[in-house]
């Protein structure tokens, strides 16, 4: 006859083999690699004088389904995302950053304004990505091309009459159908269209 102290010690083997079993019996998956769009502000831009004229940039809309963290291709009308790739954050949190960055590093007159920041602003700013992604034009083998358009918007900030409206778009191609040469693709657009952007707004936004 088993002692109870043997019982416990057998049931407590099992019980540990079992949860091995279960573990063992889990999906592997491939971790994510990550990437990131849009430049860091340089020492040289943050040493600029801020612009004189105050552009408040209101809520906009990114599309909504390249707004998360991965990547959206198009392919004859289908969408897809790019499997084991992700942006280190949400494409709409990179892009805002992108466009501070965009303004911080520009000597024009225009300063943005952030929510709740105790300053005036004579203008507001709303900036709607209609399209971020990338396109397989030329076949799901071929380099495709990354698509980036935005709206924008520019209103006076007590009237709200419409000072000015544009739409900007950049369309690179990629250098190969590599993760690797995509996302630099995406940057490229990025910095491309913003700095249009930056220029139509110091354009638009005259001192008071």
């Amino acid at each position: 006859m088993r002692s109870p102290a043997l019982l416990r010690l057998l049931a407590v083997g099992a019980t540990s083999l079992a949860l091995s079993a279960c573990v063992s019996l889990l999906p592997k998956t491939k971790p994510a690699h990550l990437y990131r769009f849009g430049q860091p502000v340089s020492a040289d831009a943050v040493a600029t004088p801020m612009g004189a004229v105050g552009v408040f940039r209101t809520n906009a809309t990114f599309q909504r389904e390249a707004a998360g963290d991965r990547l959206l291709t198009i392919t004859g009308g289908k969408a897809a995302y790019v499997a084991e790739t992700r942006w280190v954050a949400p494409a709409a949190v990179l892009w805002d950053e992108a466009v501070v960055a965009a303004f911080d590093a520009d000597a024009g007159p225009v300063r943005l304004i952030a929510r709740g920041e105790p300053a005036s602003a004579a203008y507001v700013l709303r900036l709607d990505v209609r399209n971020f992604e990338a396109h397989y034009d030329q076949g799901p083998k071929a380099p495709p091309l990354v698509v980036v358009r935005v709206r924008a918007a520019m209103t006076g900030a007590t009237d709200r009459g419409l000072v000015g409206e544009k739409l900007f778009e950049k369309r690179i191609r990629a250098g190969d159908n590599r993760v690797s040469a995509i996302v630099p693709a995406y940057d490229r657009a990025v910095s491309e269209v913003l700095a249009e952007v930056v220029a139509w707004t110091n354009e638009n936004a005259k001192p008071t």
